[in-house]
């Protein structure tokens, strides 16, 4: 399998090129980073045949033996290389790598001569430190697994795109484990374990204290098994503690935090429609591929088909560029309440199917009751569709694929 073009990323970065900011590509571990940087820097070698591109990954033999210079040297390296002529891109990748990367960047960004990008870790990406050094300078650019649009493109199985989407659901989007799944998915599975591993031991236990592993494994395991249900600290300890594996409120709290900040998983917080406020209590977590639940919890799609189409809907509606809320009204919850970034609301609904007319009524309530007139949609796996009082229903694969409000 070829590799496919992201362009949706990549007219991004072209719309920042040459803007004053530090260009920054966050995002899970494998899932593409270095490869959309790759891509961005032929894109811009076809714009313009003579462009200076100084690209630097820290993982690559050629540069290994910048990975024993502090940063002073790196830096010199660098400016010793640019063309004294033209602006010069300038790529870093696996900064994190880098002792004091914060001095580095800060150097570099200030240099007249250079446009900077950079890749890393997440940990490192969202440390405190540099969050505070970058604060107005940086614009960062959320980079997830395949969508199912991508994932279709990647392995040419158009013609059956039912079919497909269950297998997306079960492998996920990550390039190297799809490529994995066609000789085995017992390769594409043991592929994702290993992802999650250097996770664990690259981005969370090097940068939080984990009193056991066991007790955040169970932590994990909990909230993939909890995608689209609202959560608390308080009743994850409650469940585990009560089984036997004892853990306090605020460790749990802790453990959420690191999965969040490593974009293993993500936290969405609700909005009290009439009120018009946000809520500070009971969120919701979605898993950043369900690629994961299979390889760490052993579920497959059959298992919660409702939560699991409800974490595909909501990472499309980030890769869209949507804020995301989970909506309260009464005591009726809306799945999400979205807002582009021109300030258009909407509020929809995710549900496997709503072929029963009891499931259909209790899924359309909540959406009759919003007291506004905003875009109301029902999302699911049904063929048919149709509107009832304005509500409109569309079958989640269409929607997935419909290009018209993407990125």
């Amino acid at each position: 399998m070829e590799a496919i073009i992201r362009r949706h990323y990549l007219e991004k970065l072209n719309i920042l090129k040459d803007k004053n900011f530090i260009k920054v590509a966050t995002g899970i571990r494998r899932c593409g980073k270095s490869t959309l940087m790759l891509q961005f820097q032929d894109l811009m070698r076809s714009q313009n045949a003579n462009v200076s591109i100084l690209a630097i990954n820290m993982d690559k033999p050629e540069f290994r033996f910048l990975a024993e210079k502090n940063w002073k040297e790196i830096y010199d390296f660098i400016i010793e290389n640019l063309d004294q002529n033209q602006t010069n891109y300038v790529f870093v990748d696996e900064v994190q790598n880098v002792p004091e990367f914060e001095k580095l960047l800060e150097g570099l960004y200030v240099h007249p001569l250079i446009d900077l990008y950079v890749t890393g870790s997440n940990a490192f990406l969202l440390s405190s430190e540099l969050a505070t050094l970058l604060t107005g300078r940086a614009f960062e650019i959320n980079i997830l697994p395949f969508s199912f649009q991508e994932y279709l493109e990647f392995t040419k199985k158009t013609s059956n795109p039912d079919r497909a989407f269950a297998e997306y659901i079960r492998t996920g989007g990550f390039p190297e484990a799809i490529r994995l799944s066609v000789e085995g998915h017992h390769l594409s599975i043991a592929y994702l374990q290993t992802v999650f591993k250097n996770i664990y031991e690259n981005d969370i236990s090097k940068r939080h204290t984990i009193y056991g592993e066991e007790s955040y494994q169970e932590v994990v395991h909990f909230l993939i098994d909890s995608v689209g249900s609202r959560v608390s600290a308080g009743n994850i300890s409650k469940v585990l503690t009560a089984n036997k594996k004892k853990i306090d409120n605020k460790t749990v709290s802790r453990y959420i935090a690191s999965l969040v900040e490593s974009y293993l998983f993500y936290k969405v917080n609700r909005y009290d429609i009439k009120g018009k406020q946000h809520l500070a209590t009971q969120e919701k977590y979605y898993l950043v591929d369900l690629g994961f639940r299979t390889a760490l919890l052993g579920k497959e799609l059959t298992s919660d088909a409702g939560h699991l189409l409800e974490n595909i809907i909501y990472l499309e509606l980030i890769r869209r560029n949507y804020q995301v809320w989970i909506g309260k009204v009464n005591n009726l919850e809306i799945d999400f309440v979205v807002r582009s970034k021109e300030g258009m609301t909407q509020y929809i609904q995710v549900s496997q199917t709503v072929q029963d007319k009891v499931t259909l009524e209790r899924e359309l309530k909540p959406l009759n009751t919003i007291p506004d007139h905003f875009e109301k949609l029902l999302i699911t796996m049904d063929y048919d569709t149709g509107t009832y009082n304005g509500i409109k229903k569309i079958n989640a694969i269409d929607w997935l694929l419909n290009n018209t409000s993407v990125y």
